[in-house]
Parts: C-alpha cells; structure tokens; sequence
C-alpha cells in the first residue's frame, strides 16, 4: 500500500471541567461551545498492485465521527468512528473525497480531497505456446494485469484482438487457433485496467506438410523434420558453390564424417498431416541437383513404407563431374511399383560400400518427374 497524508485535522485534546449543583448534576455545557476540531489530516492507502483498492482512514482528536463520501458509484455517506476505516475498489482516474468532521460540541466541518489512482503497467509477461498440427493453443501470466487480448497475426491490418479470460493474478485462456501454413508475428497485450499497457510479439512459423519438391528455400517448410542415422551430418547452409546449374540461395548438406558405418544416412518422414507421401502416379522419377567433390561415388534414393506393402525401392545412381552441379535421374519406372502406391518416407545413403571417409556433398532442388 503506499501511503498519501493529506491535511485533515490536528487532534486536540478535551477536558471539561465542571463545578457541583445542588441535585449533582453539572448542568453547565458552556465549555463546549470551544471543543472544536481543527487542522484536519486524512490517510490514503492505495495499493500499487492494480486492484485500485484504497483505505480512507480519518483522524482527529476532538472528532466524534466522521462522514465519508468516496465520490465513486453509489455507496452513499459511510460514518466512521475513532480509529475505523473503510475500504473502496476505485477504477483508474480521479476522485474528490469529501469528509465531514463532526466535533463533541456539535459543530461539523467539511474538506473535499483530490484522489488520484493510477495503474502500473503490467510486468513479466508469459506466454506459454501449443501446436498441434497448425493449431496453436496459448495461456498468459503477468503481473498486474486485469485483463489481456492476443492478436494472432492473420487477420490483416483491421483484425480485431480477442479477449482472453482472466483475472488480476490469474491465468490467462483463449480458446484454440487455427493458421494457414505461413509466417506470422502473435501479438499479445496484458492490460492495467487503465492506460497503461505491456505488448510482447512472438514470431509464428506455420509449417506446411513437408512435400516434394524440396528447394530448402521455403520459409514454411520444416527442413528439420525427421533426422539421421549412423552418424552422419547434415544442415541447410548458403550455397556454397552458386552458378552452373544451381544459382540458389540455399541448399542441403551432407557430410559422412570418418569411420562411420557404410549403412549410415538421412531420414525424412512425409506421413499425414505433417508431410504429403510420394505418390508413384505423380512421376517414376527423382530427380537431385548434386554438388561433390569426387567422381564415382554413388548417392542412394531409397522409397520407403509403401502402402501397397512392396518392399523399401532403393536406387544408386554416381557422381559423374567433379566440383560442379549436375543433376542425377533416379527412375523408378523399371521397379515394378504398383499404380497408386505411395511411400511415406524419404532416404539418402551416400557411398554405401564403405565406412566414412569424411566426405561432404551438397544436394538441392529434389522433384518428382515423369
């Protein structure tokens, strides 16, 4: 609570004395006539942690009471003795409270009193983000915040913020979003319950499902997805060697470091919903820009998880140039693959005859073609 002291009243001490009468009874009230109360002090508490509670506490010596109006909503007048208090949620503004000093002789005095509440901006923001699939699921904390909205970044320039549920000191909840595959900037607003404001982005990738053909160029495309065996390495990384066949920004490497198994190499799942199988029908062939430094050495393509049941489709196809793009043709047509068969994930093997030699190709640019 931080404290305010206004002027109210200096407390002044009351003595009265009186002389005997005959029945006892000192009939004799003159000397109240001077009991008045003065030099009024008034206490605000208001708390600083947005709930806009504040305390009104009077004092006064000489005050047999006090009336207080909080100059909000419609409380009325609340009569305060000696010592009490009284307590009151304000919004953020200004208020002028108005209390009335009632002294032992009966005399009342009435001072109005500017109050100022204003809310702290709301700290420590927390944003706990979901996906499943493109839908993304959000909850909020921070403190001081009486409300929050998010903007979810794909609504165009007039989207409207949505409200999440809550309360000061509480969690925040919004029901589930769904996104188109794009790249997006989640804004999301925690609110003081007055001016004051805190907004934190966050930058939203929505993949698509990972899908031939691969260009590693796409900012909507999860070049991560599945993984690799046996040891061997692989990153998106700047095209080291443009020109030629191959001018593109960005493209696949893959380094077979040294002693690691023949049988090591690179997994990419393409199983709904987070990737579109290879449908035969769309072309018998694979088709990969390579970039290698020797002569010879055989890239393997291999089709795997057919749904037909056929076994995994494995073609080698070698290098034929040197330290230049060229393009190397993988042809499933002579495979025997039944129509309609799709596989549901993608293999690279690089020189399967032996253990690693420490060698690094580069690949890009992966279709499917007839």
């Amino acid at each position: 609570m931080k404290k305010i002291i206004l002027s109210f009243a200096v407390l002044s001490m009351l003595a009265i004395t009186g002389c005997s009468s005959p029945d006892g009874i000192d009939s004799d009230l003159s000397s109240l006539n001077s009991a008045t109360s003065g030099n009024f002090e008034r206490i605000f508490d208001i708390s600083t942690d947005n709930s806009g509670l504040v305390r009104i506490t009077p004092i006064g010596d000489g005050v047999s009471k006090s009336i207080v109006t909080l100059g909000h909503g419609d409380e009325g007048e609340i009569t305060l003795y000696p010592g009490e208090s009284t307590t009151h949620s304000y919004p953020e503004g200004n208020y002028n409270v108005t209390i009335v000093s009632h002294d032992l002789a009966g005399n009342a005095t009435t001072n109005t009193y500017p109050l100022q509440v204003t809310y702290v901006a709301p700290t420590d923001v927390d944003v706990v983000q979901t996906f499943a699939g493109t839908e993304l699921t959000i909850t909020a904390t921070a403190n001081y915040a009486n409300g929050m909205t998010v903007t979810w970044g794909d609504g165009g320039p007039n989207e409207v913020p949505t409200v999440m549920t809550g309360s000061l000191g509480e969690t925040f909840t919004v029901a589930p979003h769904n996104y188109a595959p794009g790249v997006y900037t989640l804004t999301v607003t925690a609110l003081s319950g007055g001016a004051a404001t805190t907004t934190v982005t966050y930058p939203i990738t929505v993949y698509a499902p990972f899908s031939l053909p691969i260009t590693y160029e796409s900012p909507i495309q999860n070049y991560g997805i599945g993984g690799t065996f046996g040891g061997v390495n692989v990153a998106v990384v700047a095209n080291p060697f443009p020109g030629g066949l191959n001018t593109s920004a960005n493209v696949w490497r893959y380094t077979k470091p040294t002693g690691v198994p023949f049988w090591s190499g690179t997994w990419t799942p393409l199983s709904t919903p987070n990737g579109t199988p290879i449908n035969i029908d769309n072309g018998s062939k694979i088709k990969v820009l390579v970039y290698s430094t020797e002569v010879g050495k055989m890239l393997n393509v291999e089709l795997e998880q057919a749904d037909s049941g056929i076994p995994n489709q494995v073609l080698k196809v070698a290098s034929t140039v040197a330290n230049q793009w060229e393009e190397l043709v993988f042809d499933f047509g002579a495979s025997g693959i039944p129509a309609g068969t799709s596989f549901r994930q993608l293999v690279f093997r690089y020189n399967d005859v032996t253990d690693g030699l420490g060698e690094v190709i580069y690949i890009d640019n992966i279709r499917q073609s007839n």
